[in-house]
């Protein structure tokens, strides 16, 4: 078992654990189901993954396939303690009031009495009254962790000062071209488990065409993708990747059996552009736009 702290380069295989803050033990990679809509291939695509090995599933509320999931939890033929279930909670719903009926809707459409895992999926809203209650639904020991997610170093700093309980993940946007080393070393400090969304940067920037991480991956006889996925586990951080395509799903957990030396490690480094892949949410009127659309949704 290792701490949360520092590289992962010994983590052995996908059924190794990493220990968060609270002694709850994660799994060193997940599998994500963001963007996946059709209800009955997001069900394939889960009983696939766990089939090839996975046993972190990470959803959300916001992504409207939590009934997919839950049924693909029951049908899976694998002990639900042997799963690492993650939801979250989205901003229509981030209040104390709102996360406590977020909570239970999300637990009803898993098909679960328990979650592994509750995040706050944006900095928006009152996450501060949110958090309350996912303190409250944590002692009373209806989820085992709890965490944030897409919050800046900053905003985290300020969180975990006015609160109680310290979260024990905080999933981010993080890959080859955007690698955040300087809040990773902050997570470190606070002993707060980083985690990555699109990991592969959903193939933006060409980075399956980039010559160092080709050459890289010519060196271990690997796919662009096990390298990027292996530097990040090496970084000590929990890659959340999604396919729906099952030799895929195999291959992007088969990252166990090499390690990146010292000097390939500084050669990714180099490739950090400190920007997002995406659209930043930098401005007001960005941020605005985002808000008016994110009420949008029917949770």
């Amino acid at each position: 078992m290792l701490k949360n702290q520092g590289g992962s380069s010994m983590i052995k295989n996908s059924n190794s654990k990493i220990r968060l803050n609270n002694g709850v033990e994660i799994p060193p990679i997940g599998f994500g189901v963001f963007r996946m809509e059709n209800l009955e291939e997001c069900e394939k695509a889960t009983i696939e993954a766990i089939k090839a090995g996975y046993r972190l599933i990470d959803t959300a509320a916001a992504y409207k396939n939590e009934e997919a999931v839950g049924r693909a939890i029951k049908n899976c033929g694998i002990p639900r303690d042997e799963l690492f279930i993650t939801t979250k909670l989205w901003i229509t719903d981030t209040s104390y009031e709102g996360a406590k009926r977020g909570f239970e809707k999300s637990l009803s459409k898993l098909g679960l009495d328990y979650l592994d895992l509750y995040l706050i999926h944006q900095p928006y809203n009152d996450y501060y009254g949110a958090w309350r209650a996912l303190e409250e639904l944590y002692e009373e020991g209806k989820v085992r962790a709890i965490g944030i997610d897409n919050f800046t170093q900053d905003r985290t700093a300020d969180f975990i000062f006015f609160n109680k309980i310290k979260p024990m993940v905080n999933l981010v946007e993080c890959n080859a071209f955007f690698q955040r080393e300087d809040e990773k070393k902050y997570l470190d400090s606070e002993n707060i488990l980083m985690q990555a969304w699109s990991p592969l940067a959903a193939g933006q920037s060409r980075l399956f065409e980039n010559e160092t991480l080709l050459k890289i991956a010519h060196n271990h006889n690997k796919t662009v993708a096990q390298i990027v996925l292996r530097w990040l586990v090496q970084r000590g951080i929990v890659p959340i990747v999604k396919s729906s395509n099952p030799i895929r799903m195999k291959e992007n957990l088969d990252i166990f059996d090499f390690e990146i030396s010292q000097y390939e490690m500084d050669e990714i480094e180099n490739l950090d552009t400190g920007r997002t892949c995406f659209i930043p949410r930098n401005t007001g009127e960005i941020v605005k736009d985002f808000l008016e659309r994110a009420m949008e949704y029917n949770i």
